[in-house]
C-alpha cells in the first residue's frame, strides 16, 4: 500500500465515525422507543420508498456537529435532518425526513438550513419532493433564529408553494406530530399522507388549545389522521401503519411522467485506469503540486480526456487543465486545478474561455478545485491578474448550464470564486477529506496576522517576544486550518457532500444526470470584457 493511499485511507476513517455519530443518534434506546411506538427509523422508510436496489443519495450527512447553540447543545447530529436524491418509480427525487431521535425532529439553525438547501437543490434541478414529516416544529429556545426573518421556517412552505406552481410535486408522508408551522408540512402539500393514531397535525396542540380556549381534547380528536382524512379534508390519505404509507406516496408518484435528461448521452464505459488508483495520486500534503491529467483519467469513461490549449503558456496556462470527457455516458466540460493550482493571468483567460465556449454549446461544467488563489506580486498586477480573474468570475456567476464543483486540495482566496464554491450557485457542492476551503491557508494567515500583531504591540511599546510570537502563530494556524476542515465545513453546510475519493466517479455520475433534468437556458455573458 502506498504512503498517500495508506494516508488517505486512514483520513476516511474519520469520516466514518463522523458518519456514525450521525446516523446513530441515541444509540440502540433510541430505536427501542421507535420500535414502541410501531416506527421505523427515517433512514429505512427511505429504502422502503425509492427504488429497488437503487442508491439513496444522501446529502450533508455531517451538518450539525460542534455548532454549540445555546443550552448546552454542542451537536445536533445530521442537523436532525435526513436528505438526499434517490429513484422513485424511476424517476430522480428530493426526500426530506425529519428525525425525531434528535431533539423530536425541532428545526434548529442549522436543520433549517439543510432543508433550505436541499429545496434550493430541487428547484434548481427540477426534482419532485417527499417529505417524511415528524417534527416539533422551531426549536422554541432559538425563536429568534428560526422563525421570523426571510431564510428562515416560512421560507420552506414559500419553496413548496413555489416548486408546485412550477409542476414539481410536494407529497407529504406524516409519520408524527406535526405541530404549528410544522402542519403547514402537512396541509400545503400537493397531496398528503397520515397514519391511523401516529400522525397528528394541527397549529396548536392539546396544552395551547386549552390555555387559549379552555377545551380539553386528545390529540387524536384535534388532528389526527382520521380528522384530516375524514373531517377537515387537510390530508388526502389514511393508512395504517408506514409500510402501508409508503406505498400510497410510490403509488402517488407512479403516474410522474419518466424523466429525461436533456444531453444526448453515450454509451458508458469504465475508466481504463482503476478509480481507485486515485488514492495513490493524491498528495498527503494539501498545498502539494497534483497530476490532474492523471486524476482526470480515474475519472471519465475511457480515461479519455479531449484537451483545450493543452500547449498554452507551459508552466503557467496549464495550471487549469480545460477540455471535455465522459462521465457514464454524459459529456462534461472540466475546468481542473492543476501542478500546484496558483491562478495565473493565462490559466485565468483560459479557463474563462472555455467556460464560456461549453456554456455556448450548453455543455455542463465540472469544477474540480485544488487552487490557494490568483497569483500576486507586481508583475501580476501589471499584466492584468485582477482583469482576468475577474473574467473568470463573470464566466463563472453567468454559465447558465449546470455546474458541480469538486474540491480535492486548497480551496481559498478569489480561487473560490473563479472554481465556482458556494456563492455561485453549484447545482451540488462535493468535497473530499483533501480539501481545505478558507480564505487563505493557516500558515499564510498566521504570517499576516502576526505582522498586525506586532506593529500594535511596538506602537504600543510591549515589543512581542519570540515565545509570544511562536505561540501566536500557531494559535492562528490551529484557527483558520480548522476552519478549513472539510468536517468543520461539511458540519455548516459548506458542502453538500463529503465523498471519499472511491465515491467520486458514481456521484458526478448522479449529479450530473440529476442537474440536466431541466432544459439548458441560452447563454447570456453581461459585463464580460476580454
Amino acid at each position: 500500500m502506498s504512503e498517500n493511499r495508506n494516508f488517505w485511507i486512514n483520513e476516511e476513517k474519520k469520516l466514518d465515525a463522523r458518519v456514525h455519530q450521525a446516523t446513530w443518534p441515541g444509540g440502540q434506546n433510541a430505536l427501542d422507543r421507535l420500535a414502541k411506538q410501531g416506527k421505523k427509523p427515517v433512514r429505512d422508510l427511505i429504502q422502503l420508498l425509492v427504488d429497488p436496489e437503487t442508491e439513496f443519495y444522501e446529502l450533508s450527512r455531517i451538518a450539525g456537529f460542534g455548532v454549540n447553540y445555546p443550552g448546552g447543545i454542542e451537536d445536533v447530529p445530521c442537523g436532525g435532518l435526513v436528505t438526499g436524491i434517490g429513484k422513485i418509480n424511476g424517476n430522480w427525487t428530493m426526500i426530506f425526513g425529519n428525525d425525531s431521535r434528535v431533539k423530536a425532529g425541532t428545526y434548529f439553525p442549522i436543520t433549517l438550513k439543510k432543508h433550505l438547501r436541499a429545496q434550493a437543490i430541487a428547484e434548481q434541478c427540477g426534482l419532485n419532493c417527499v417529505y417524511i414529516a415528524d417534527s416539533g416544529g422551531a426549536f422554541l429556545p432559538m425563536q429568534a433564529d428560526v422563525f421570523p426573518d426571510d431564510g428562515h421556517f416560512g421560507s420552506m412552505f414559500f419553496n413548496m408553494a413555489r416548486m408546485s406552481s412550477q409542476g414539481l410535486k410536494q407529497i407529504t408522508l406524516s409519520t408524527g406530530g406535526n405541530t404549528a408551522g410544522g402542519a403547514y408540512i402537512v396541509f400545503m402539500a400537493c397531496q398528503s399522507v397520515m397514519i391511523d393514531k401516529m400522525s397528528y397535525s394541527f397549529l396548536g396542540g392539546p396544552p395551547l388549545v386549552k390555555m387559549a380556549t379552555g377545551e380539553v381534547i386528545s390529540a387524536e380528536d384535534l388532528g389526527g389522521a382520521r380528522v384530516h382524512t375524514h373531517t377537515s379534508g387537510g390530508a388526502d390519505h389514511f393508512c395504517s401503519n408506514q409500510e402501508e404509507a409508503v406505498s400510497r406516496v410510490r403509488e402517488i408518484l407512479s403516474l410522474e411522467p419518466p424523466s429525461k435528461i436533456h444531453s444526448h448521452r453515450y454509451a458508458e464505459k469504465p475508466p481504463l485506469v482503476s478509480p481507485e488508483t486515485i488514492y495513490d495520486l493524491m498528495p498527503i500534503g494539501t498545498h502539494q503540486g497534483i497530476d490532474g491529467r492523471a486524476i482526470i483519467e480515474t475519472i471519465a469513461d475511457d480515461s479519455y480526456f479531449i484537451e483545450y490549449k493543452k500547449h498554452y503558456a507551459p508552466g503557467q496556462g496549464d495550471n487549469i487543465l480545460t477540455g471535455k470527457i465522459r462521465i457514464k455516458g454524459i459529456p462534461v466540460g472540466v475546468v481542473m486545478s492543476n501542478s500546484v493550482g496558483i491562478i495565473f493571468l493565462e490559466a485565468a483567460r483560459k479557463a474563462a474561455e472555455w467556460i464560456v465556449r461549453c456554456s455556448q454549446e450548453k455543455i455542463p461544467l465540472l469544477f474540480i478545485q485544488s487552487a490557494p488563489g490568483y497569483m500576486v506580486g507586481s508583475e501580476s498586477e501589471h499584466n492584468g491578474i485582477g482583469k482576468y480573474g475577474s473574467d473568470m468570475v463573470r464566466a463563472v456567476s453567468c454559465a447558465q448550464v449546470p455546474k458541480i464543483q469538486l474540491v480535492i486540495g486548497p480551496d481559498n482566496g478569489a480561487a473560490n470564486y473563479g472554481m465556482c464554491g458556494r456563492a455561485y450557485k453549484p447545482h451540488l457542492l462535493l468535497s473530499t477529506m483533501r480539501a481545505r476551503t478558507g480564505v487563505m491557508s493557516g500558515r499564510s494567515a498566521a504570517g499576516v496576522l502576526l505582522s498586525i500583531e506586532e506593529k500594535n504591540r511596538e506602537v504600543k511599546g510591549n515589543p512581542m517576544t519570540d515565545e509570544e510570537k511562536q505561540t501566536f502563530s500557531q494559535a492562528m494556524i490551529k484557527k483558520y486550518d480548522g476552519e478549513a476542515d472539510p468536517l468543520y465545513c461539511g458540519a455548516r453546510l459548506l458542502s453538500d457532500r463529503v465523498l471519499k475519493f472511491s465515491e467520486i466517479r458514481d456521484w458526478l455520475a448522479m449529479a450530473f444526470e440529476v442537474s440536466l433534468l431541466k432544459p439548458i437556458g441560452d447563454p447570456a455573458f453581461g459585463n464580460m470584457r476580454f
